[in-house]
C-alpha cells in the first residue's frame, strides 16, 4: 500500500493547517521554536518536516546540522527552495518510515509534530532507537471525537489519511518512550480553536 502522504498536495495541506477554524500551522510554528531553543543541542531531525514550517528559527551558530525526513518527496524540494539559506547544514531525506527500514543518522534532537499519529508508537520507538537522540520533543494531537482531521473546504484532501491514522494518548507515549530508555521531562497543552488540542511531551534518555 502506497502511503497516502505521497499523494496530498504541500498546498492543500498547509491551506488547510493555516485556516482560522484549524490554526495548527501558526501553533505548531510556535512550538518549533520552543522545541529548538530550549535544548543543549547542535544537531536536530524533524520527522515529518512537510513544507519546513518552524525551521524560520534554527539558530545557524547552534545548529551544525539539521536533517528534514519526509516521506513526499515534493515536500522536501519545496523545503530546498523555501529555505535555501540553510543550504550549508540542512539535509533532506526522503524516508518512508512506516514501509522500510530507512538508514537515518544520528541526531542530539529529534523534533517530530503530528508523526507518531501516522506511523504509530512502535514505530516510532524504532527510529529512535536508530537515531539515538538525547532529547526527543513530540507534538501529538488529542482529538475530542474520532474525527481527526478538522472540517475545512480541503477536507477530502486527507481521505485516504484513515489507513494509516492511530488515535493518541499521553500515558501511551509516556509508556512507549520509557520502554526504550526515555524519561518524560515536559508536558505542554496548546488548545486549538474546535475543540481539539496540540500537547507537546518532551524526553531525555
Amino acid at each position: 500500500m502506497e502511503n497516502p502522504w505521497k499523494t496530498i498536495k504541500l498546498s492543500d495541506y498547509e491551506n488547510h493547517m493555516k485556516l482560522n477554524t484549524v490554526m495548527q500551522l501558526q501553533v505548531l510554528n510556535d512550538m518549533m521554536k520552543k522545541q529548538l531553543d530550549t535544548y543543549t543541542a547542535s544537531s536536530v531531525m524533524i520527522l515529518g518536516v512537510a513544507g519546513g514550517n518552524g525551521l524560520e528559527h534554527i539558530d545557524v551558530k547552534k545548529y551544525s546540522a539539521v536533517y528534514g525526513v519526509d516521506v513526499n518527496p515534493e515536500y522536501l524540494r519545496e523545503v530546498q527552495k523555501r529555505y535555501e539559506h540553510l543550504g550549508g547544514i540542512l539535509k533532506c531525506l526522503c524516508a518512508d518510515l512506516l514501509n522500510e527500514s530507512s538508514e537515518l543518522p544520528n541526531a542530539e534532537l529529534v523534533i517530530a509534530n503530528l508523526l507518531i499519529e501516522y506511523i504509530g508508537y512502535e514505530c516510532f520507538g524504532e527510529v529512535i532507537k536508530q537515531v539515538k537522540p538525547k532529547y526527543v520533543s513530540c507534538g501529538i494531537q488529542i482529538n475530542t471525537d474520532e474525527e481527526f482531521v478538522s472540517d475545512s473546504p480541503y477536507l477530502h484532501s486527507f481521505d485516504g489519511l484513515n489507513s494509516v491514522h492511530h488515535q493518541m494518548e499521553t500515558a501511551e507515549l509516556t509508556d512507549c518512550m520509557r520502554n526504550i530508555g526515555y524519561d518524560s521531562i515536559l508536558v505542554a497543552e496548546y488548545p486549538l480553536p474546535n475543540g481539539k488540542k496540540l500537547v507537546q511531551m518532551d524526553f531525555k534518555c
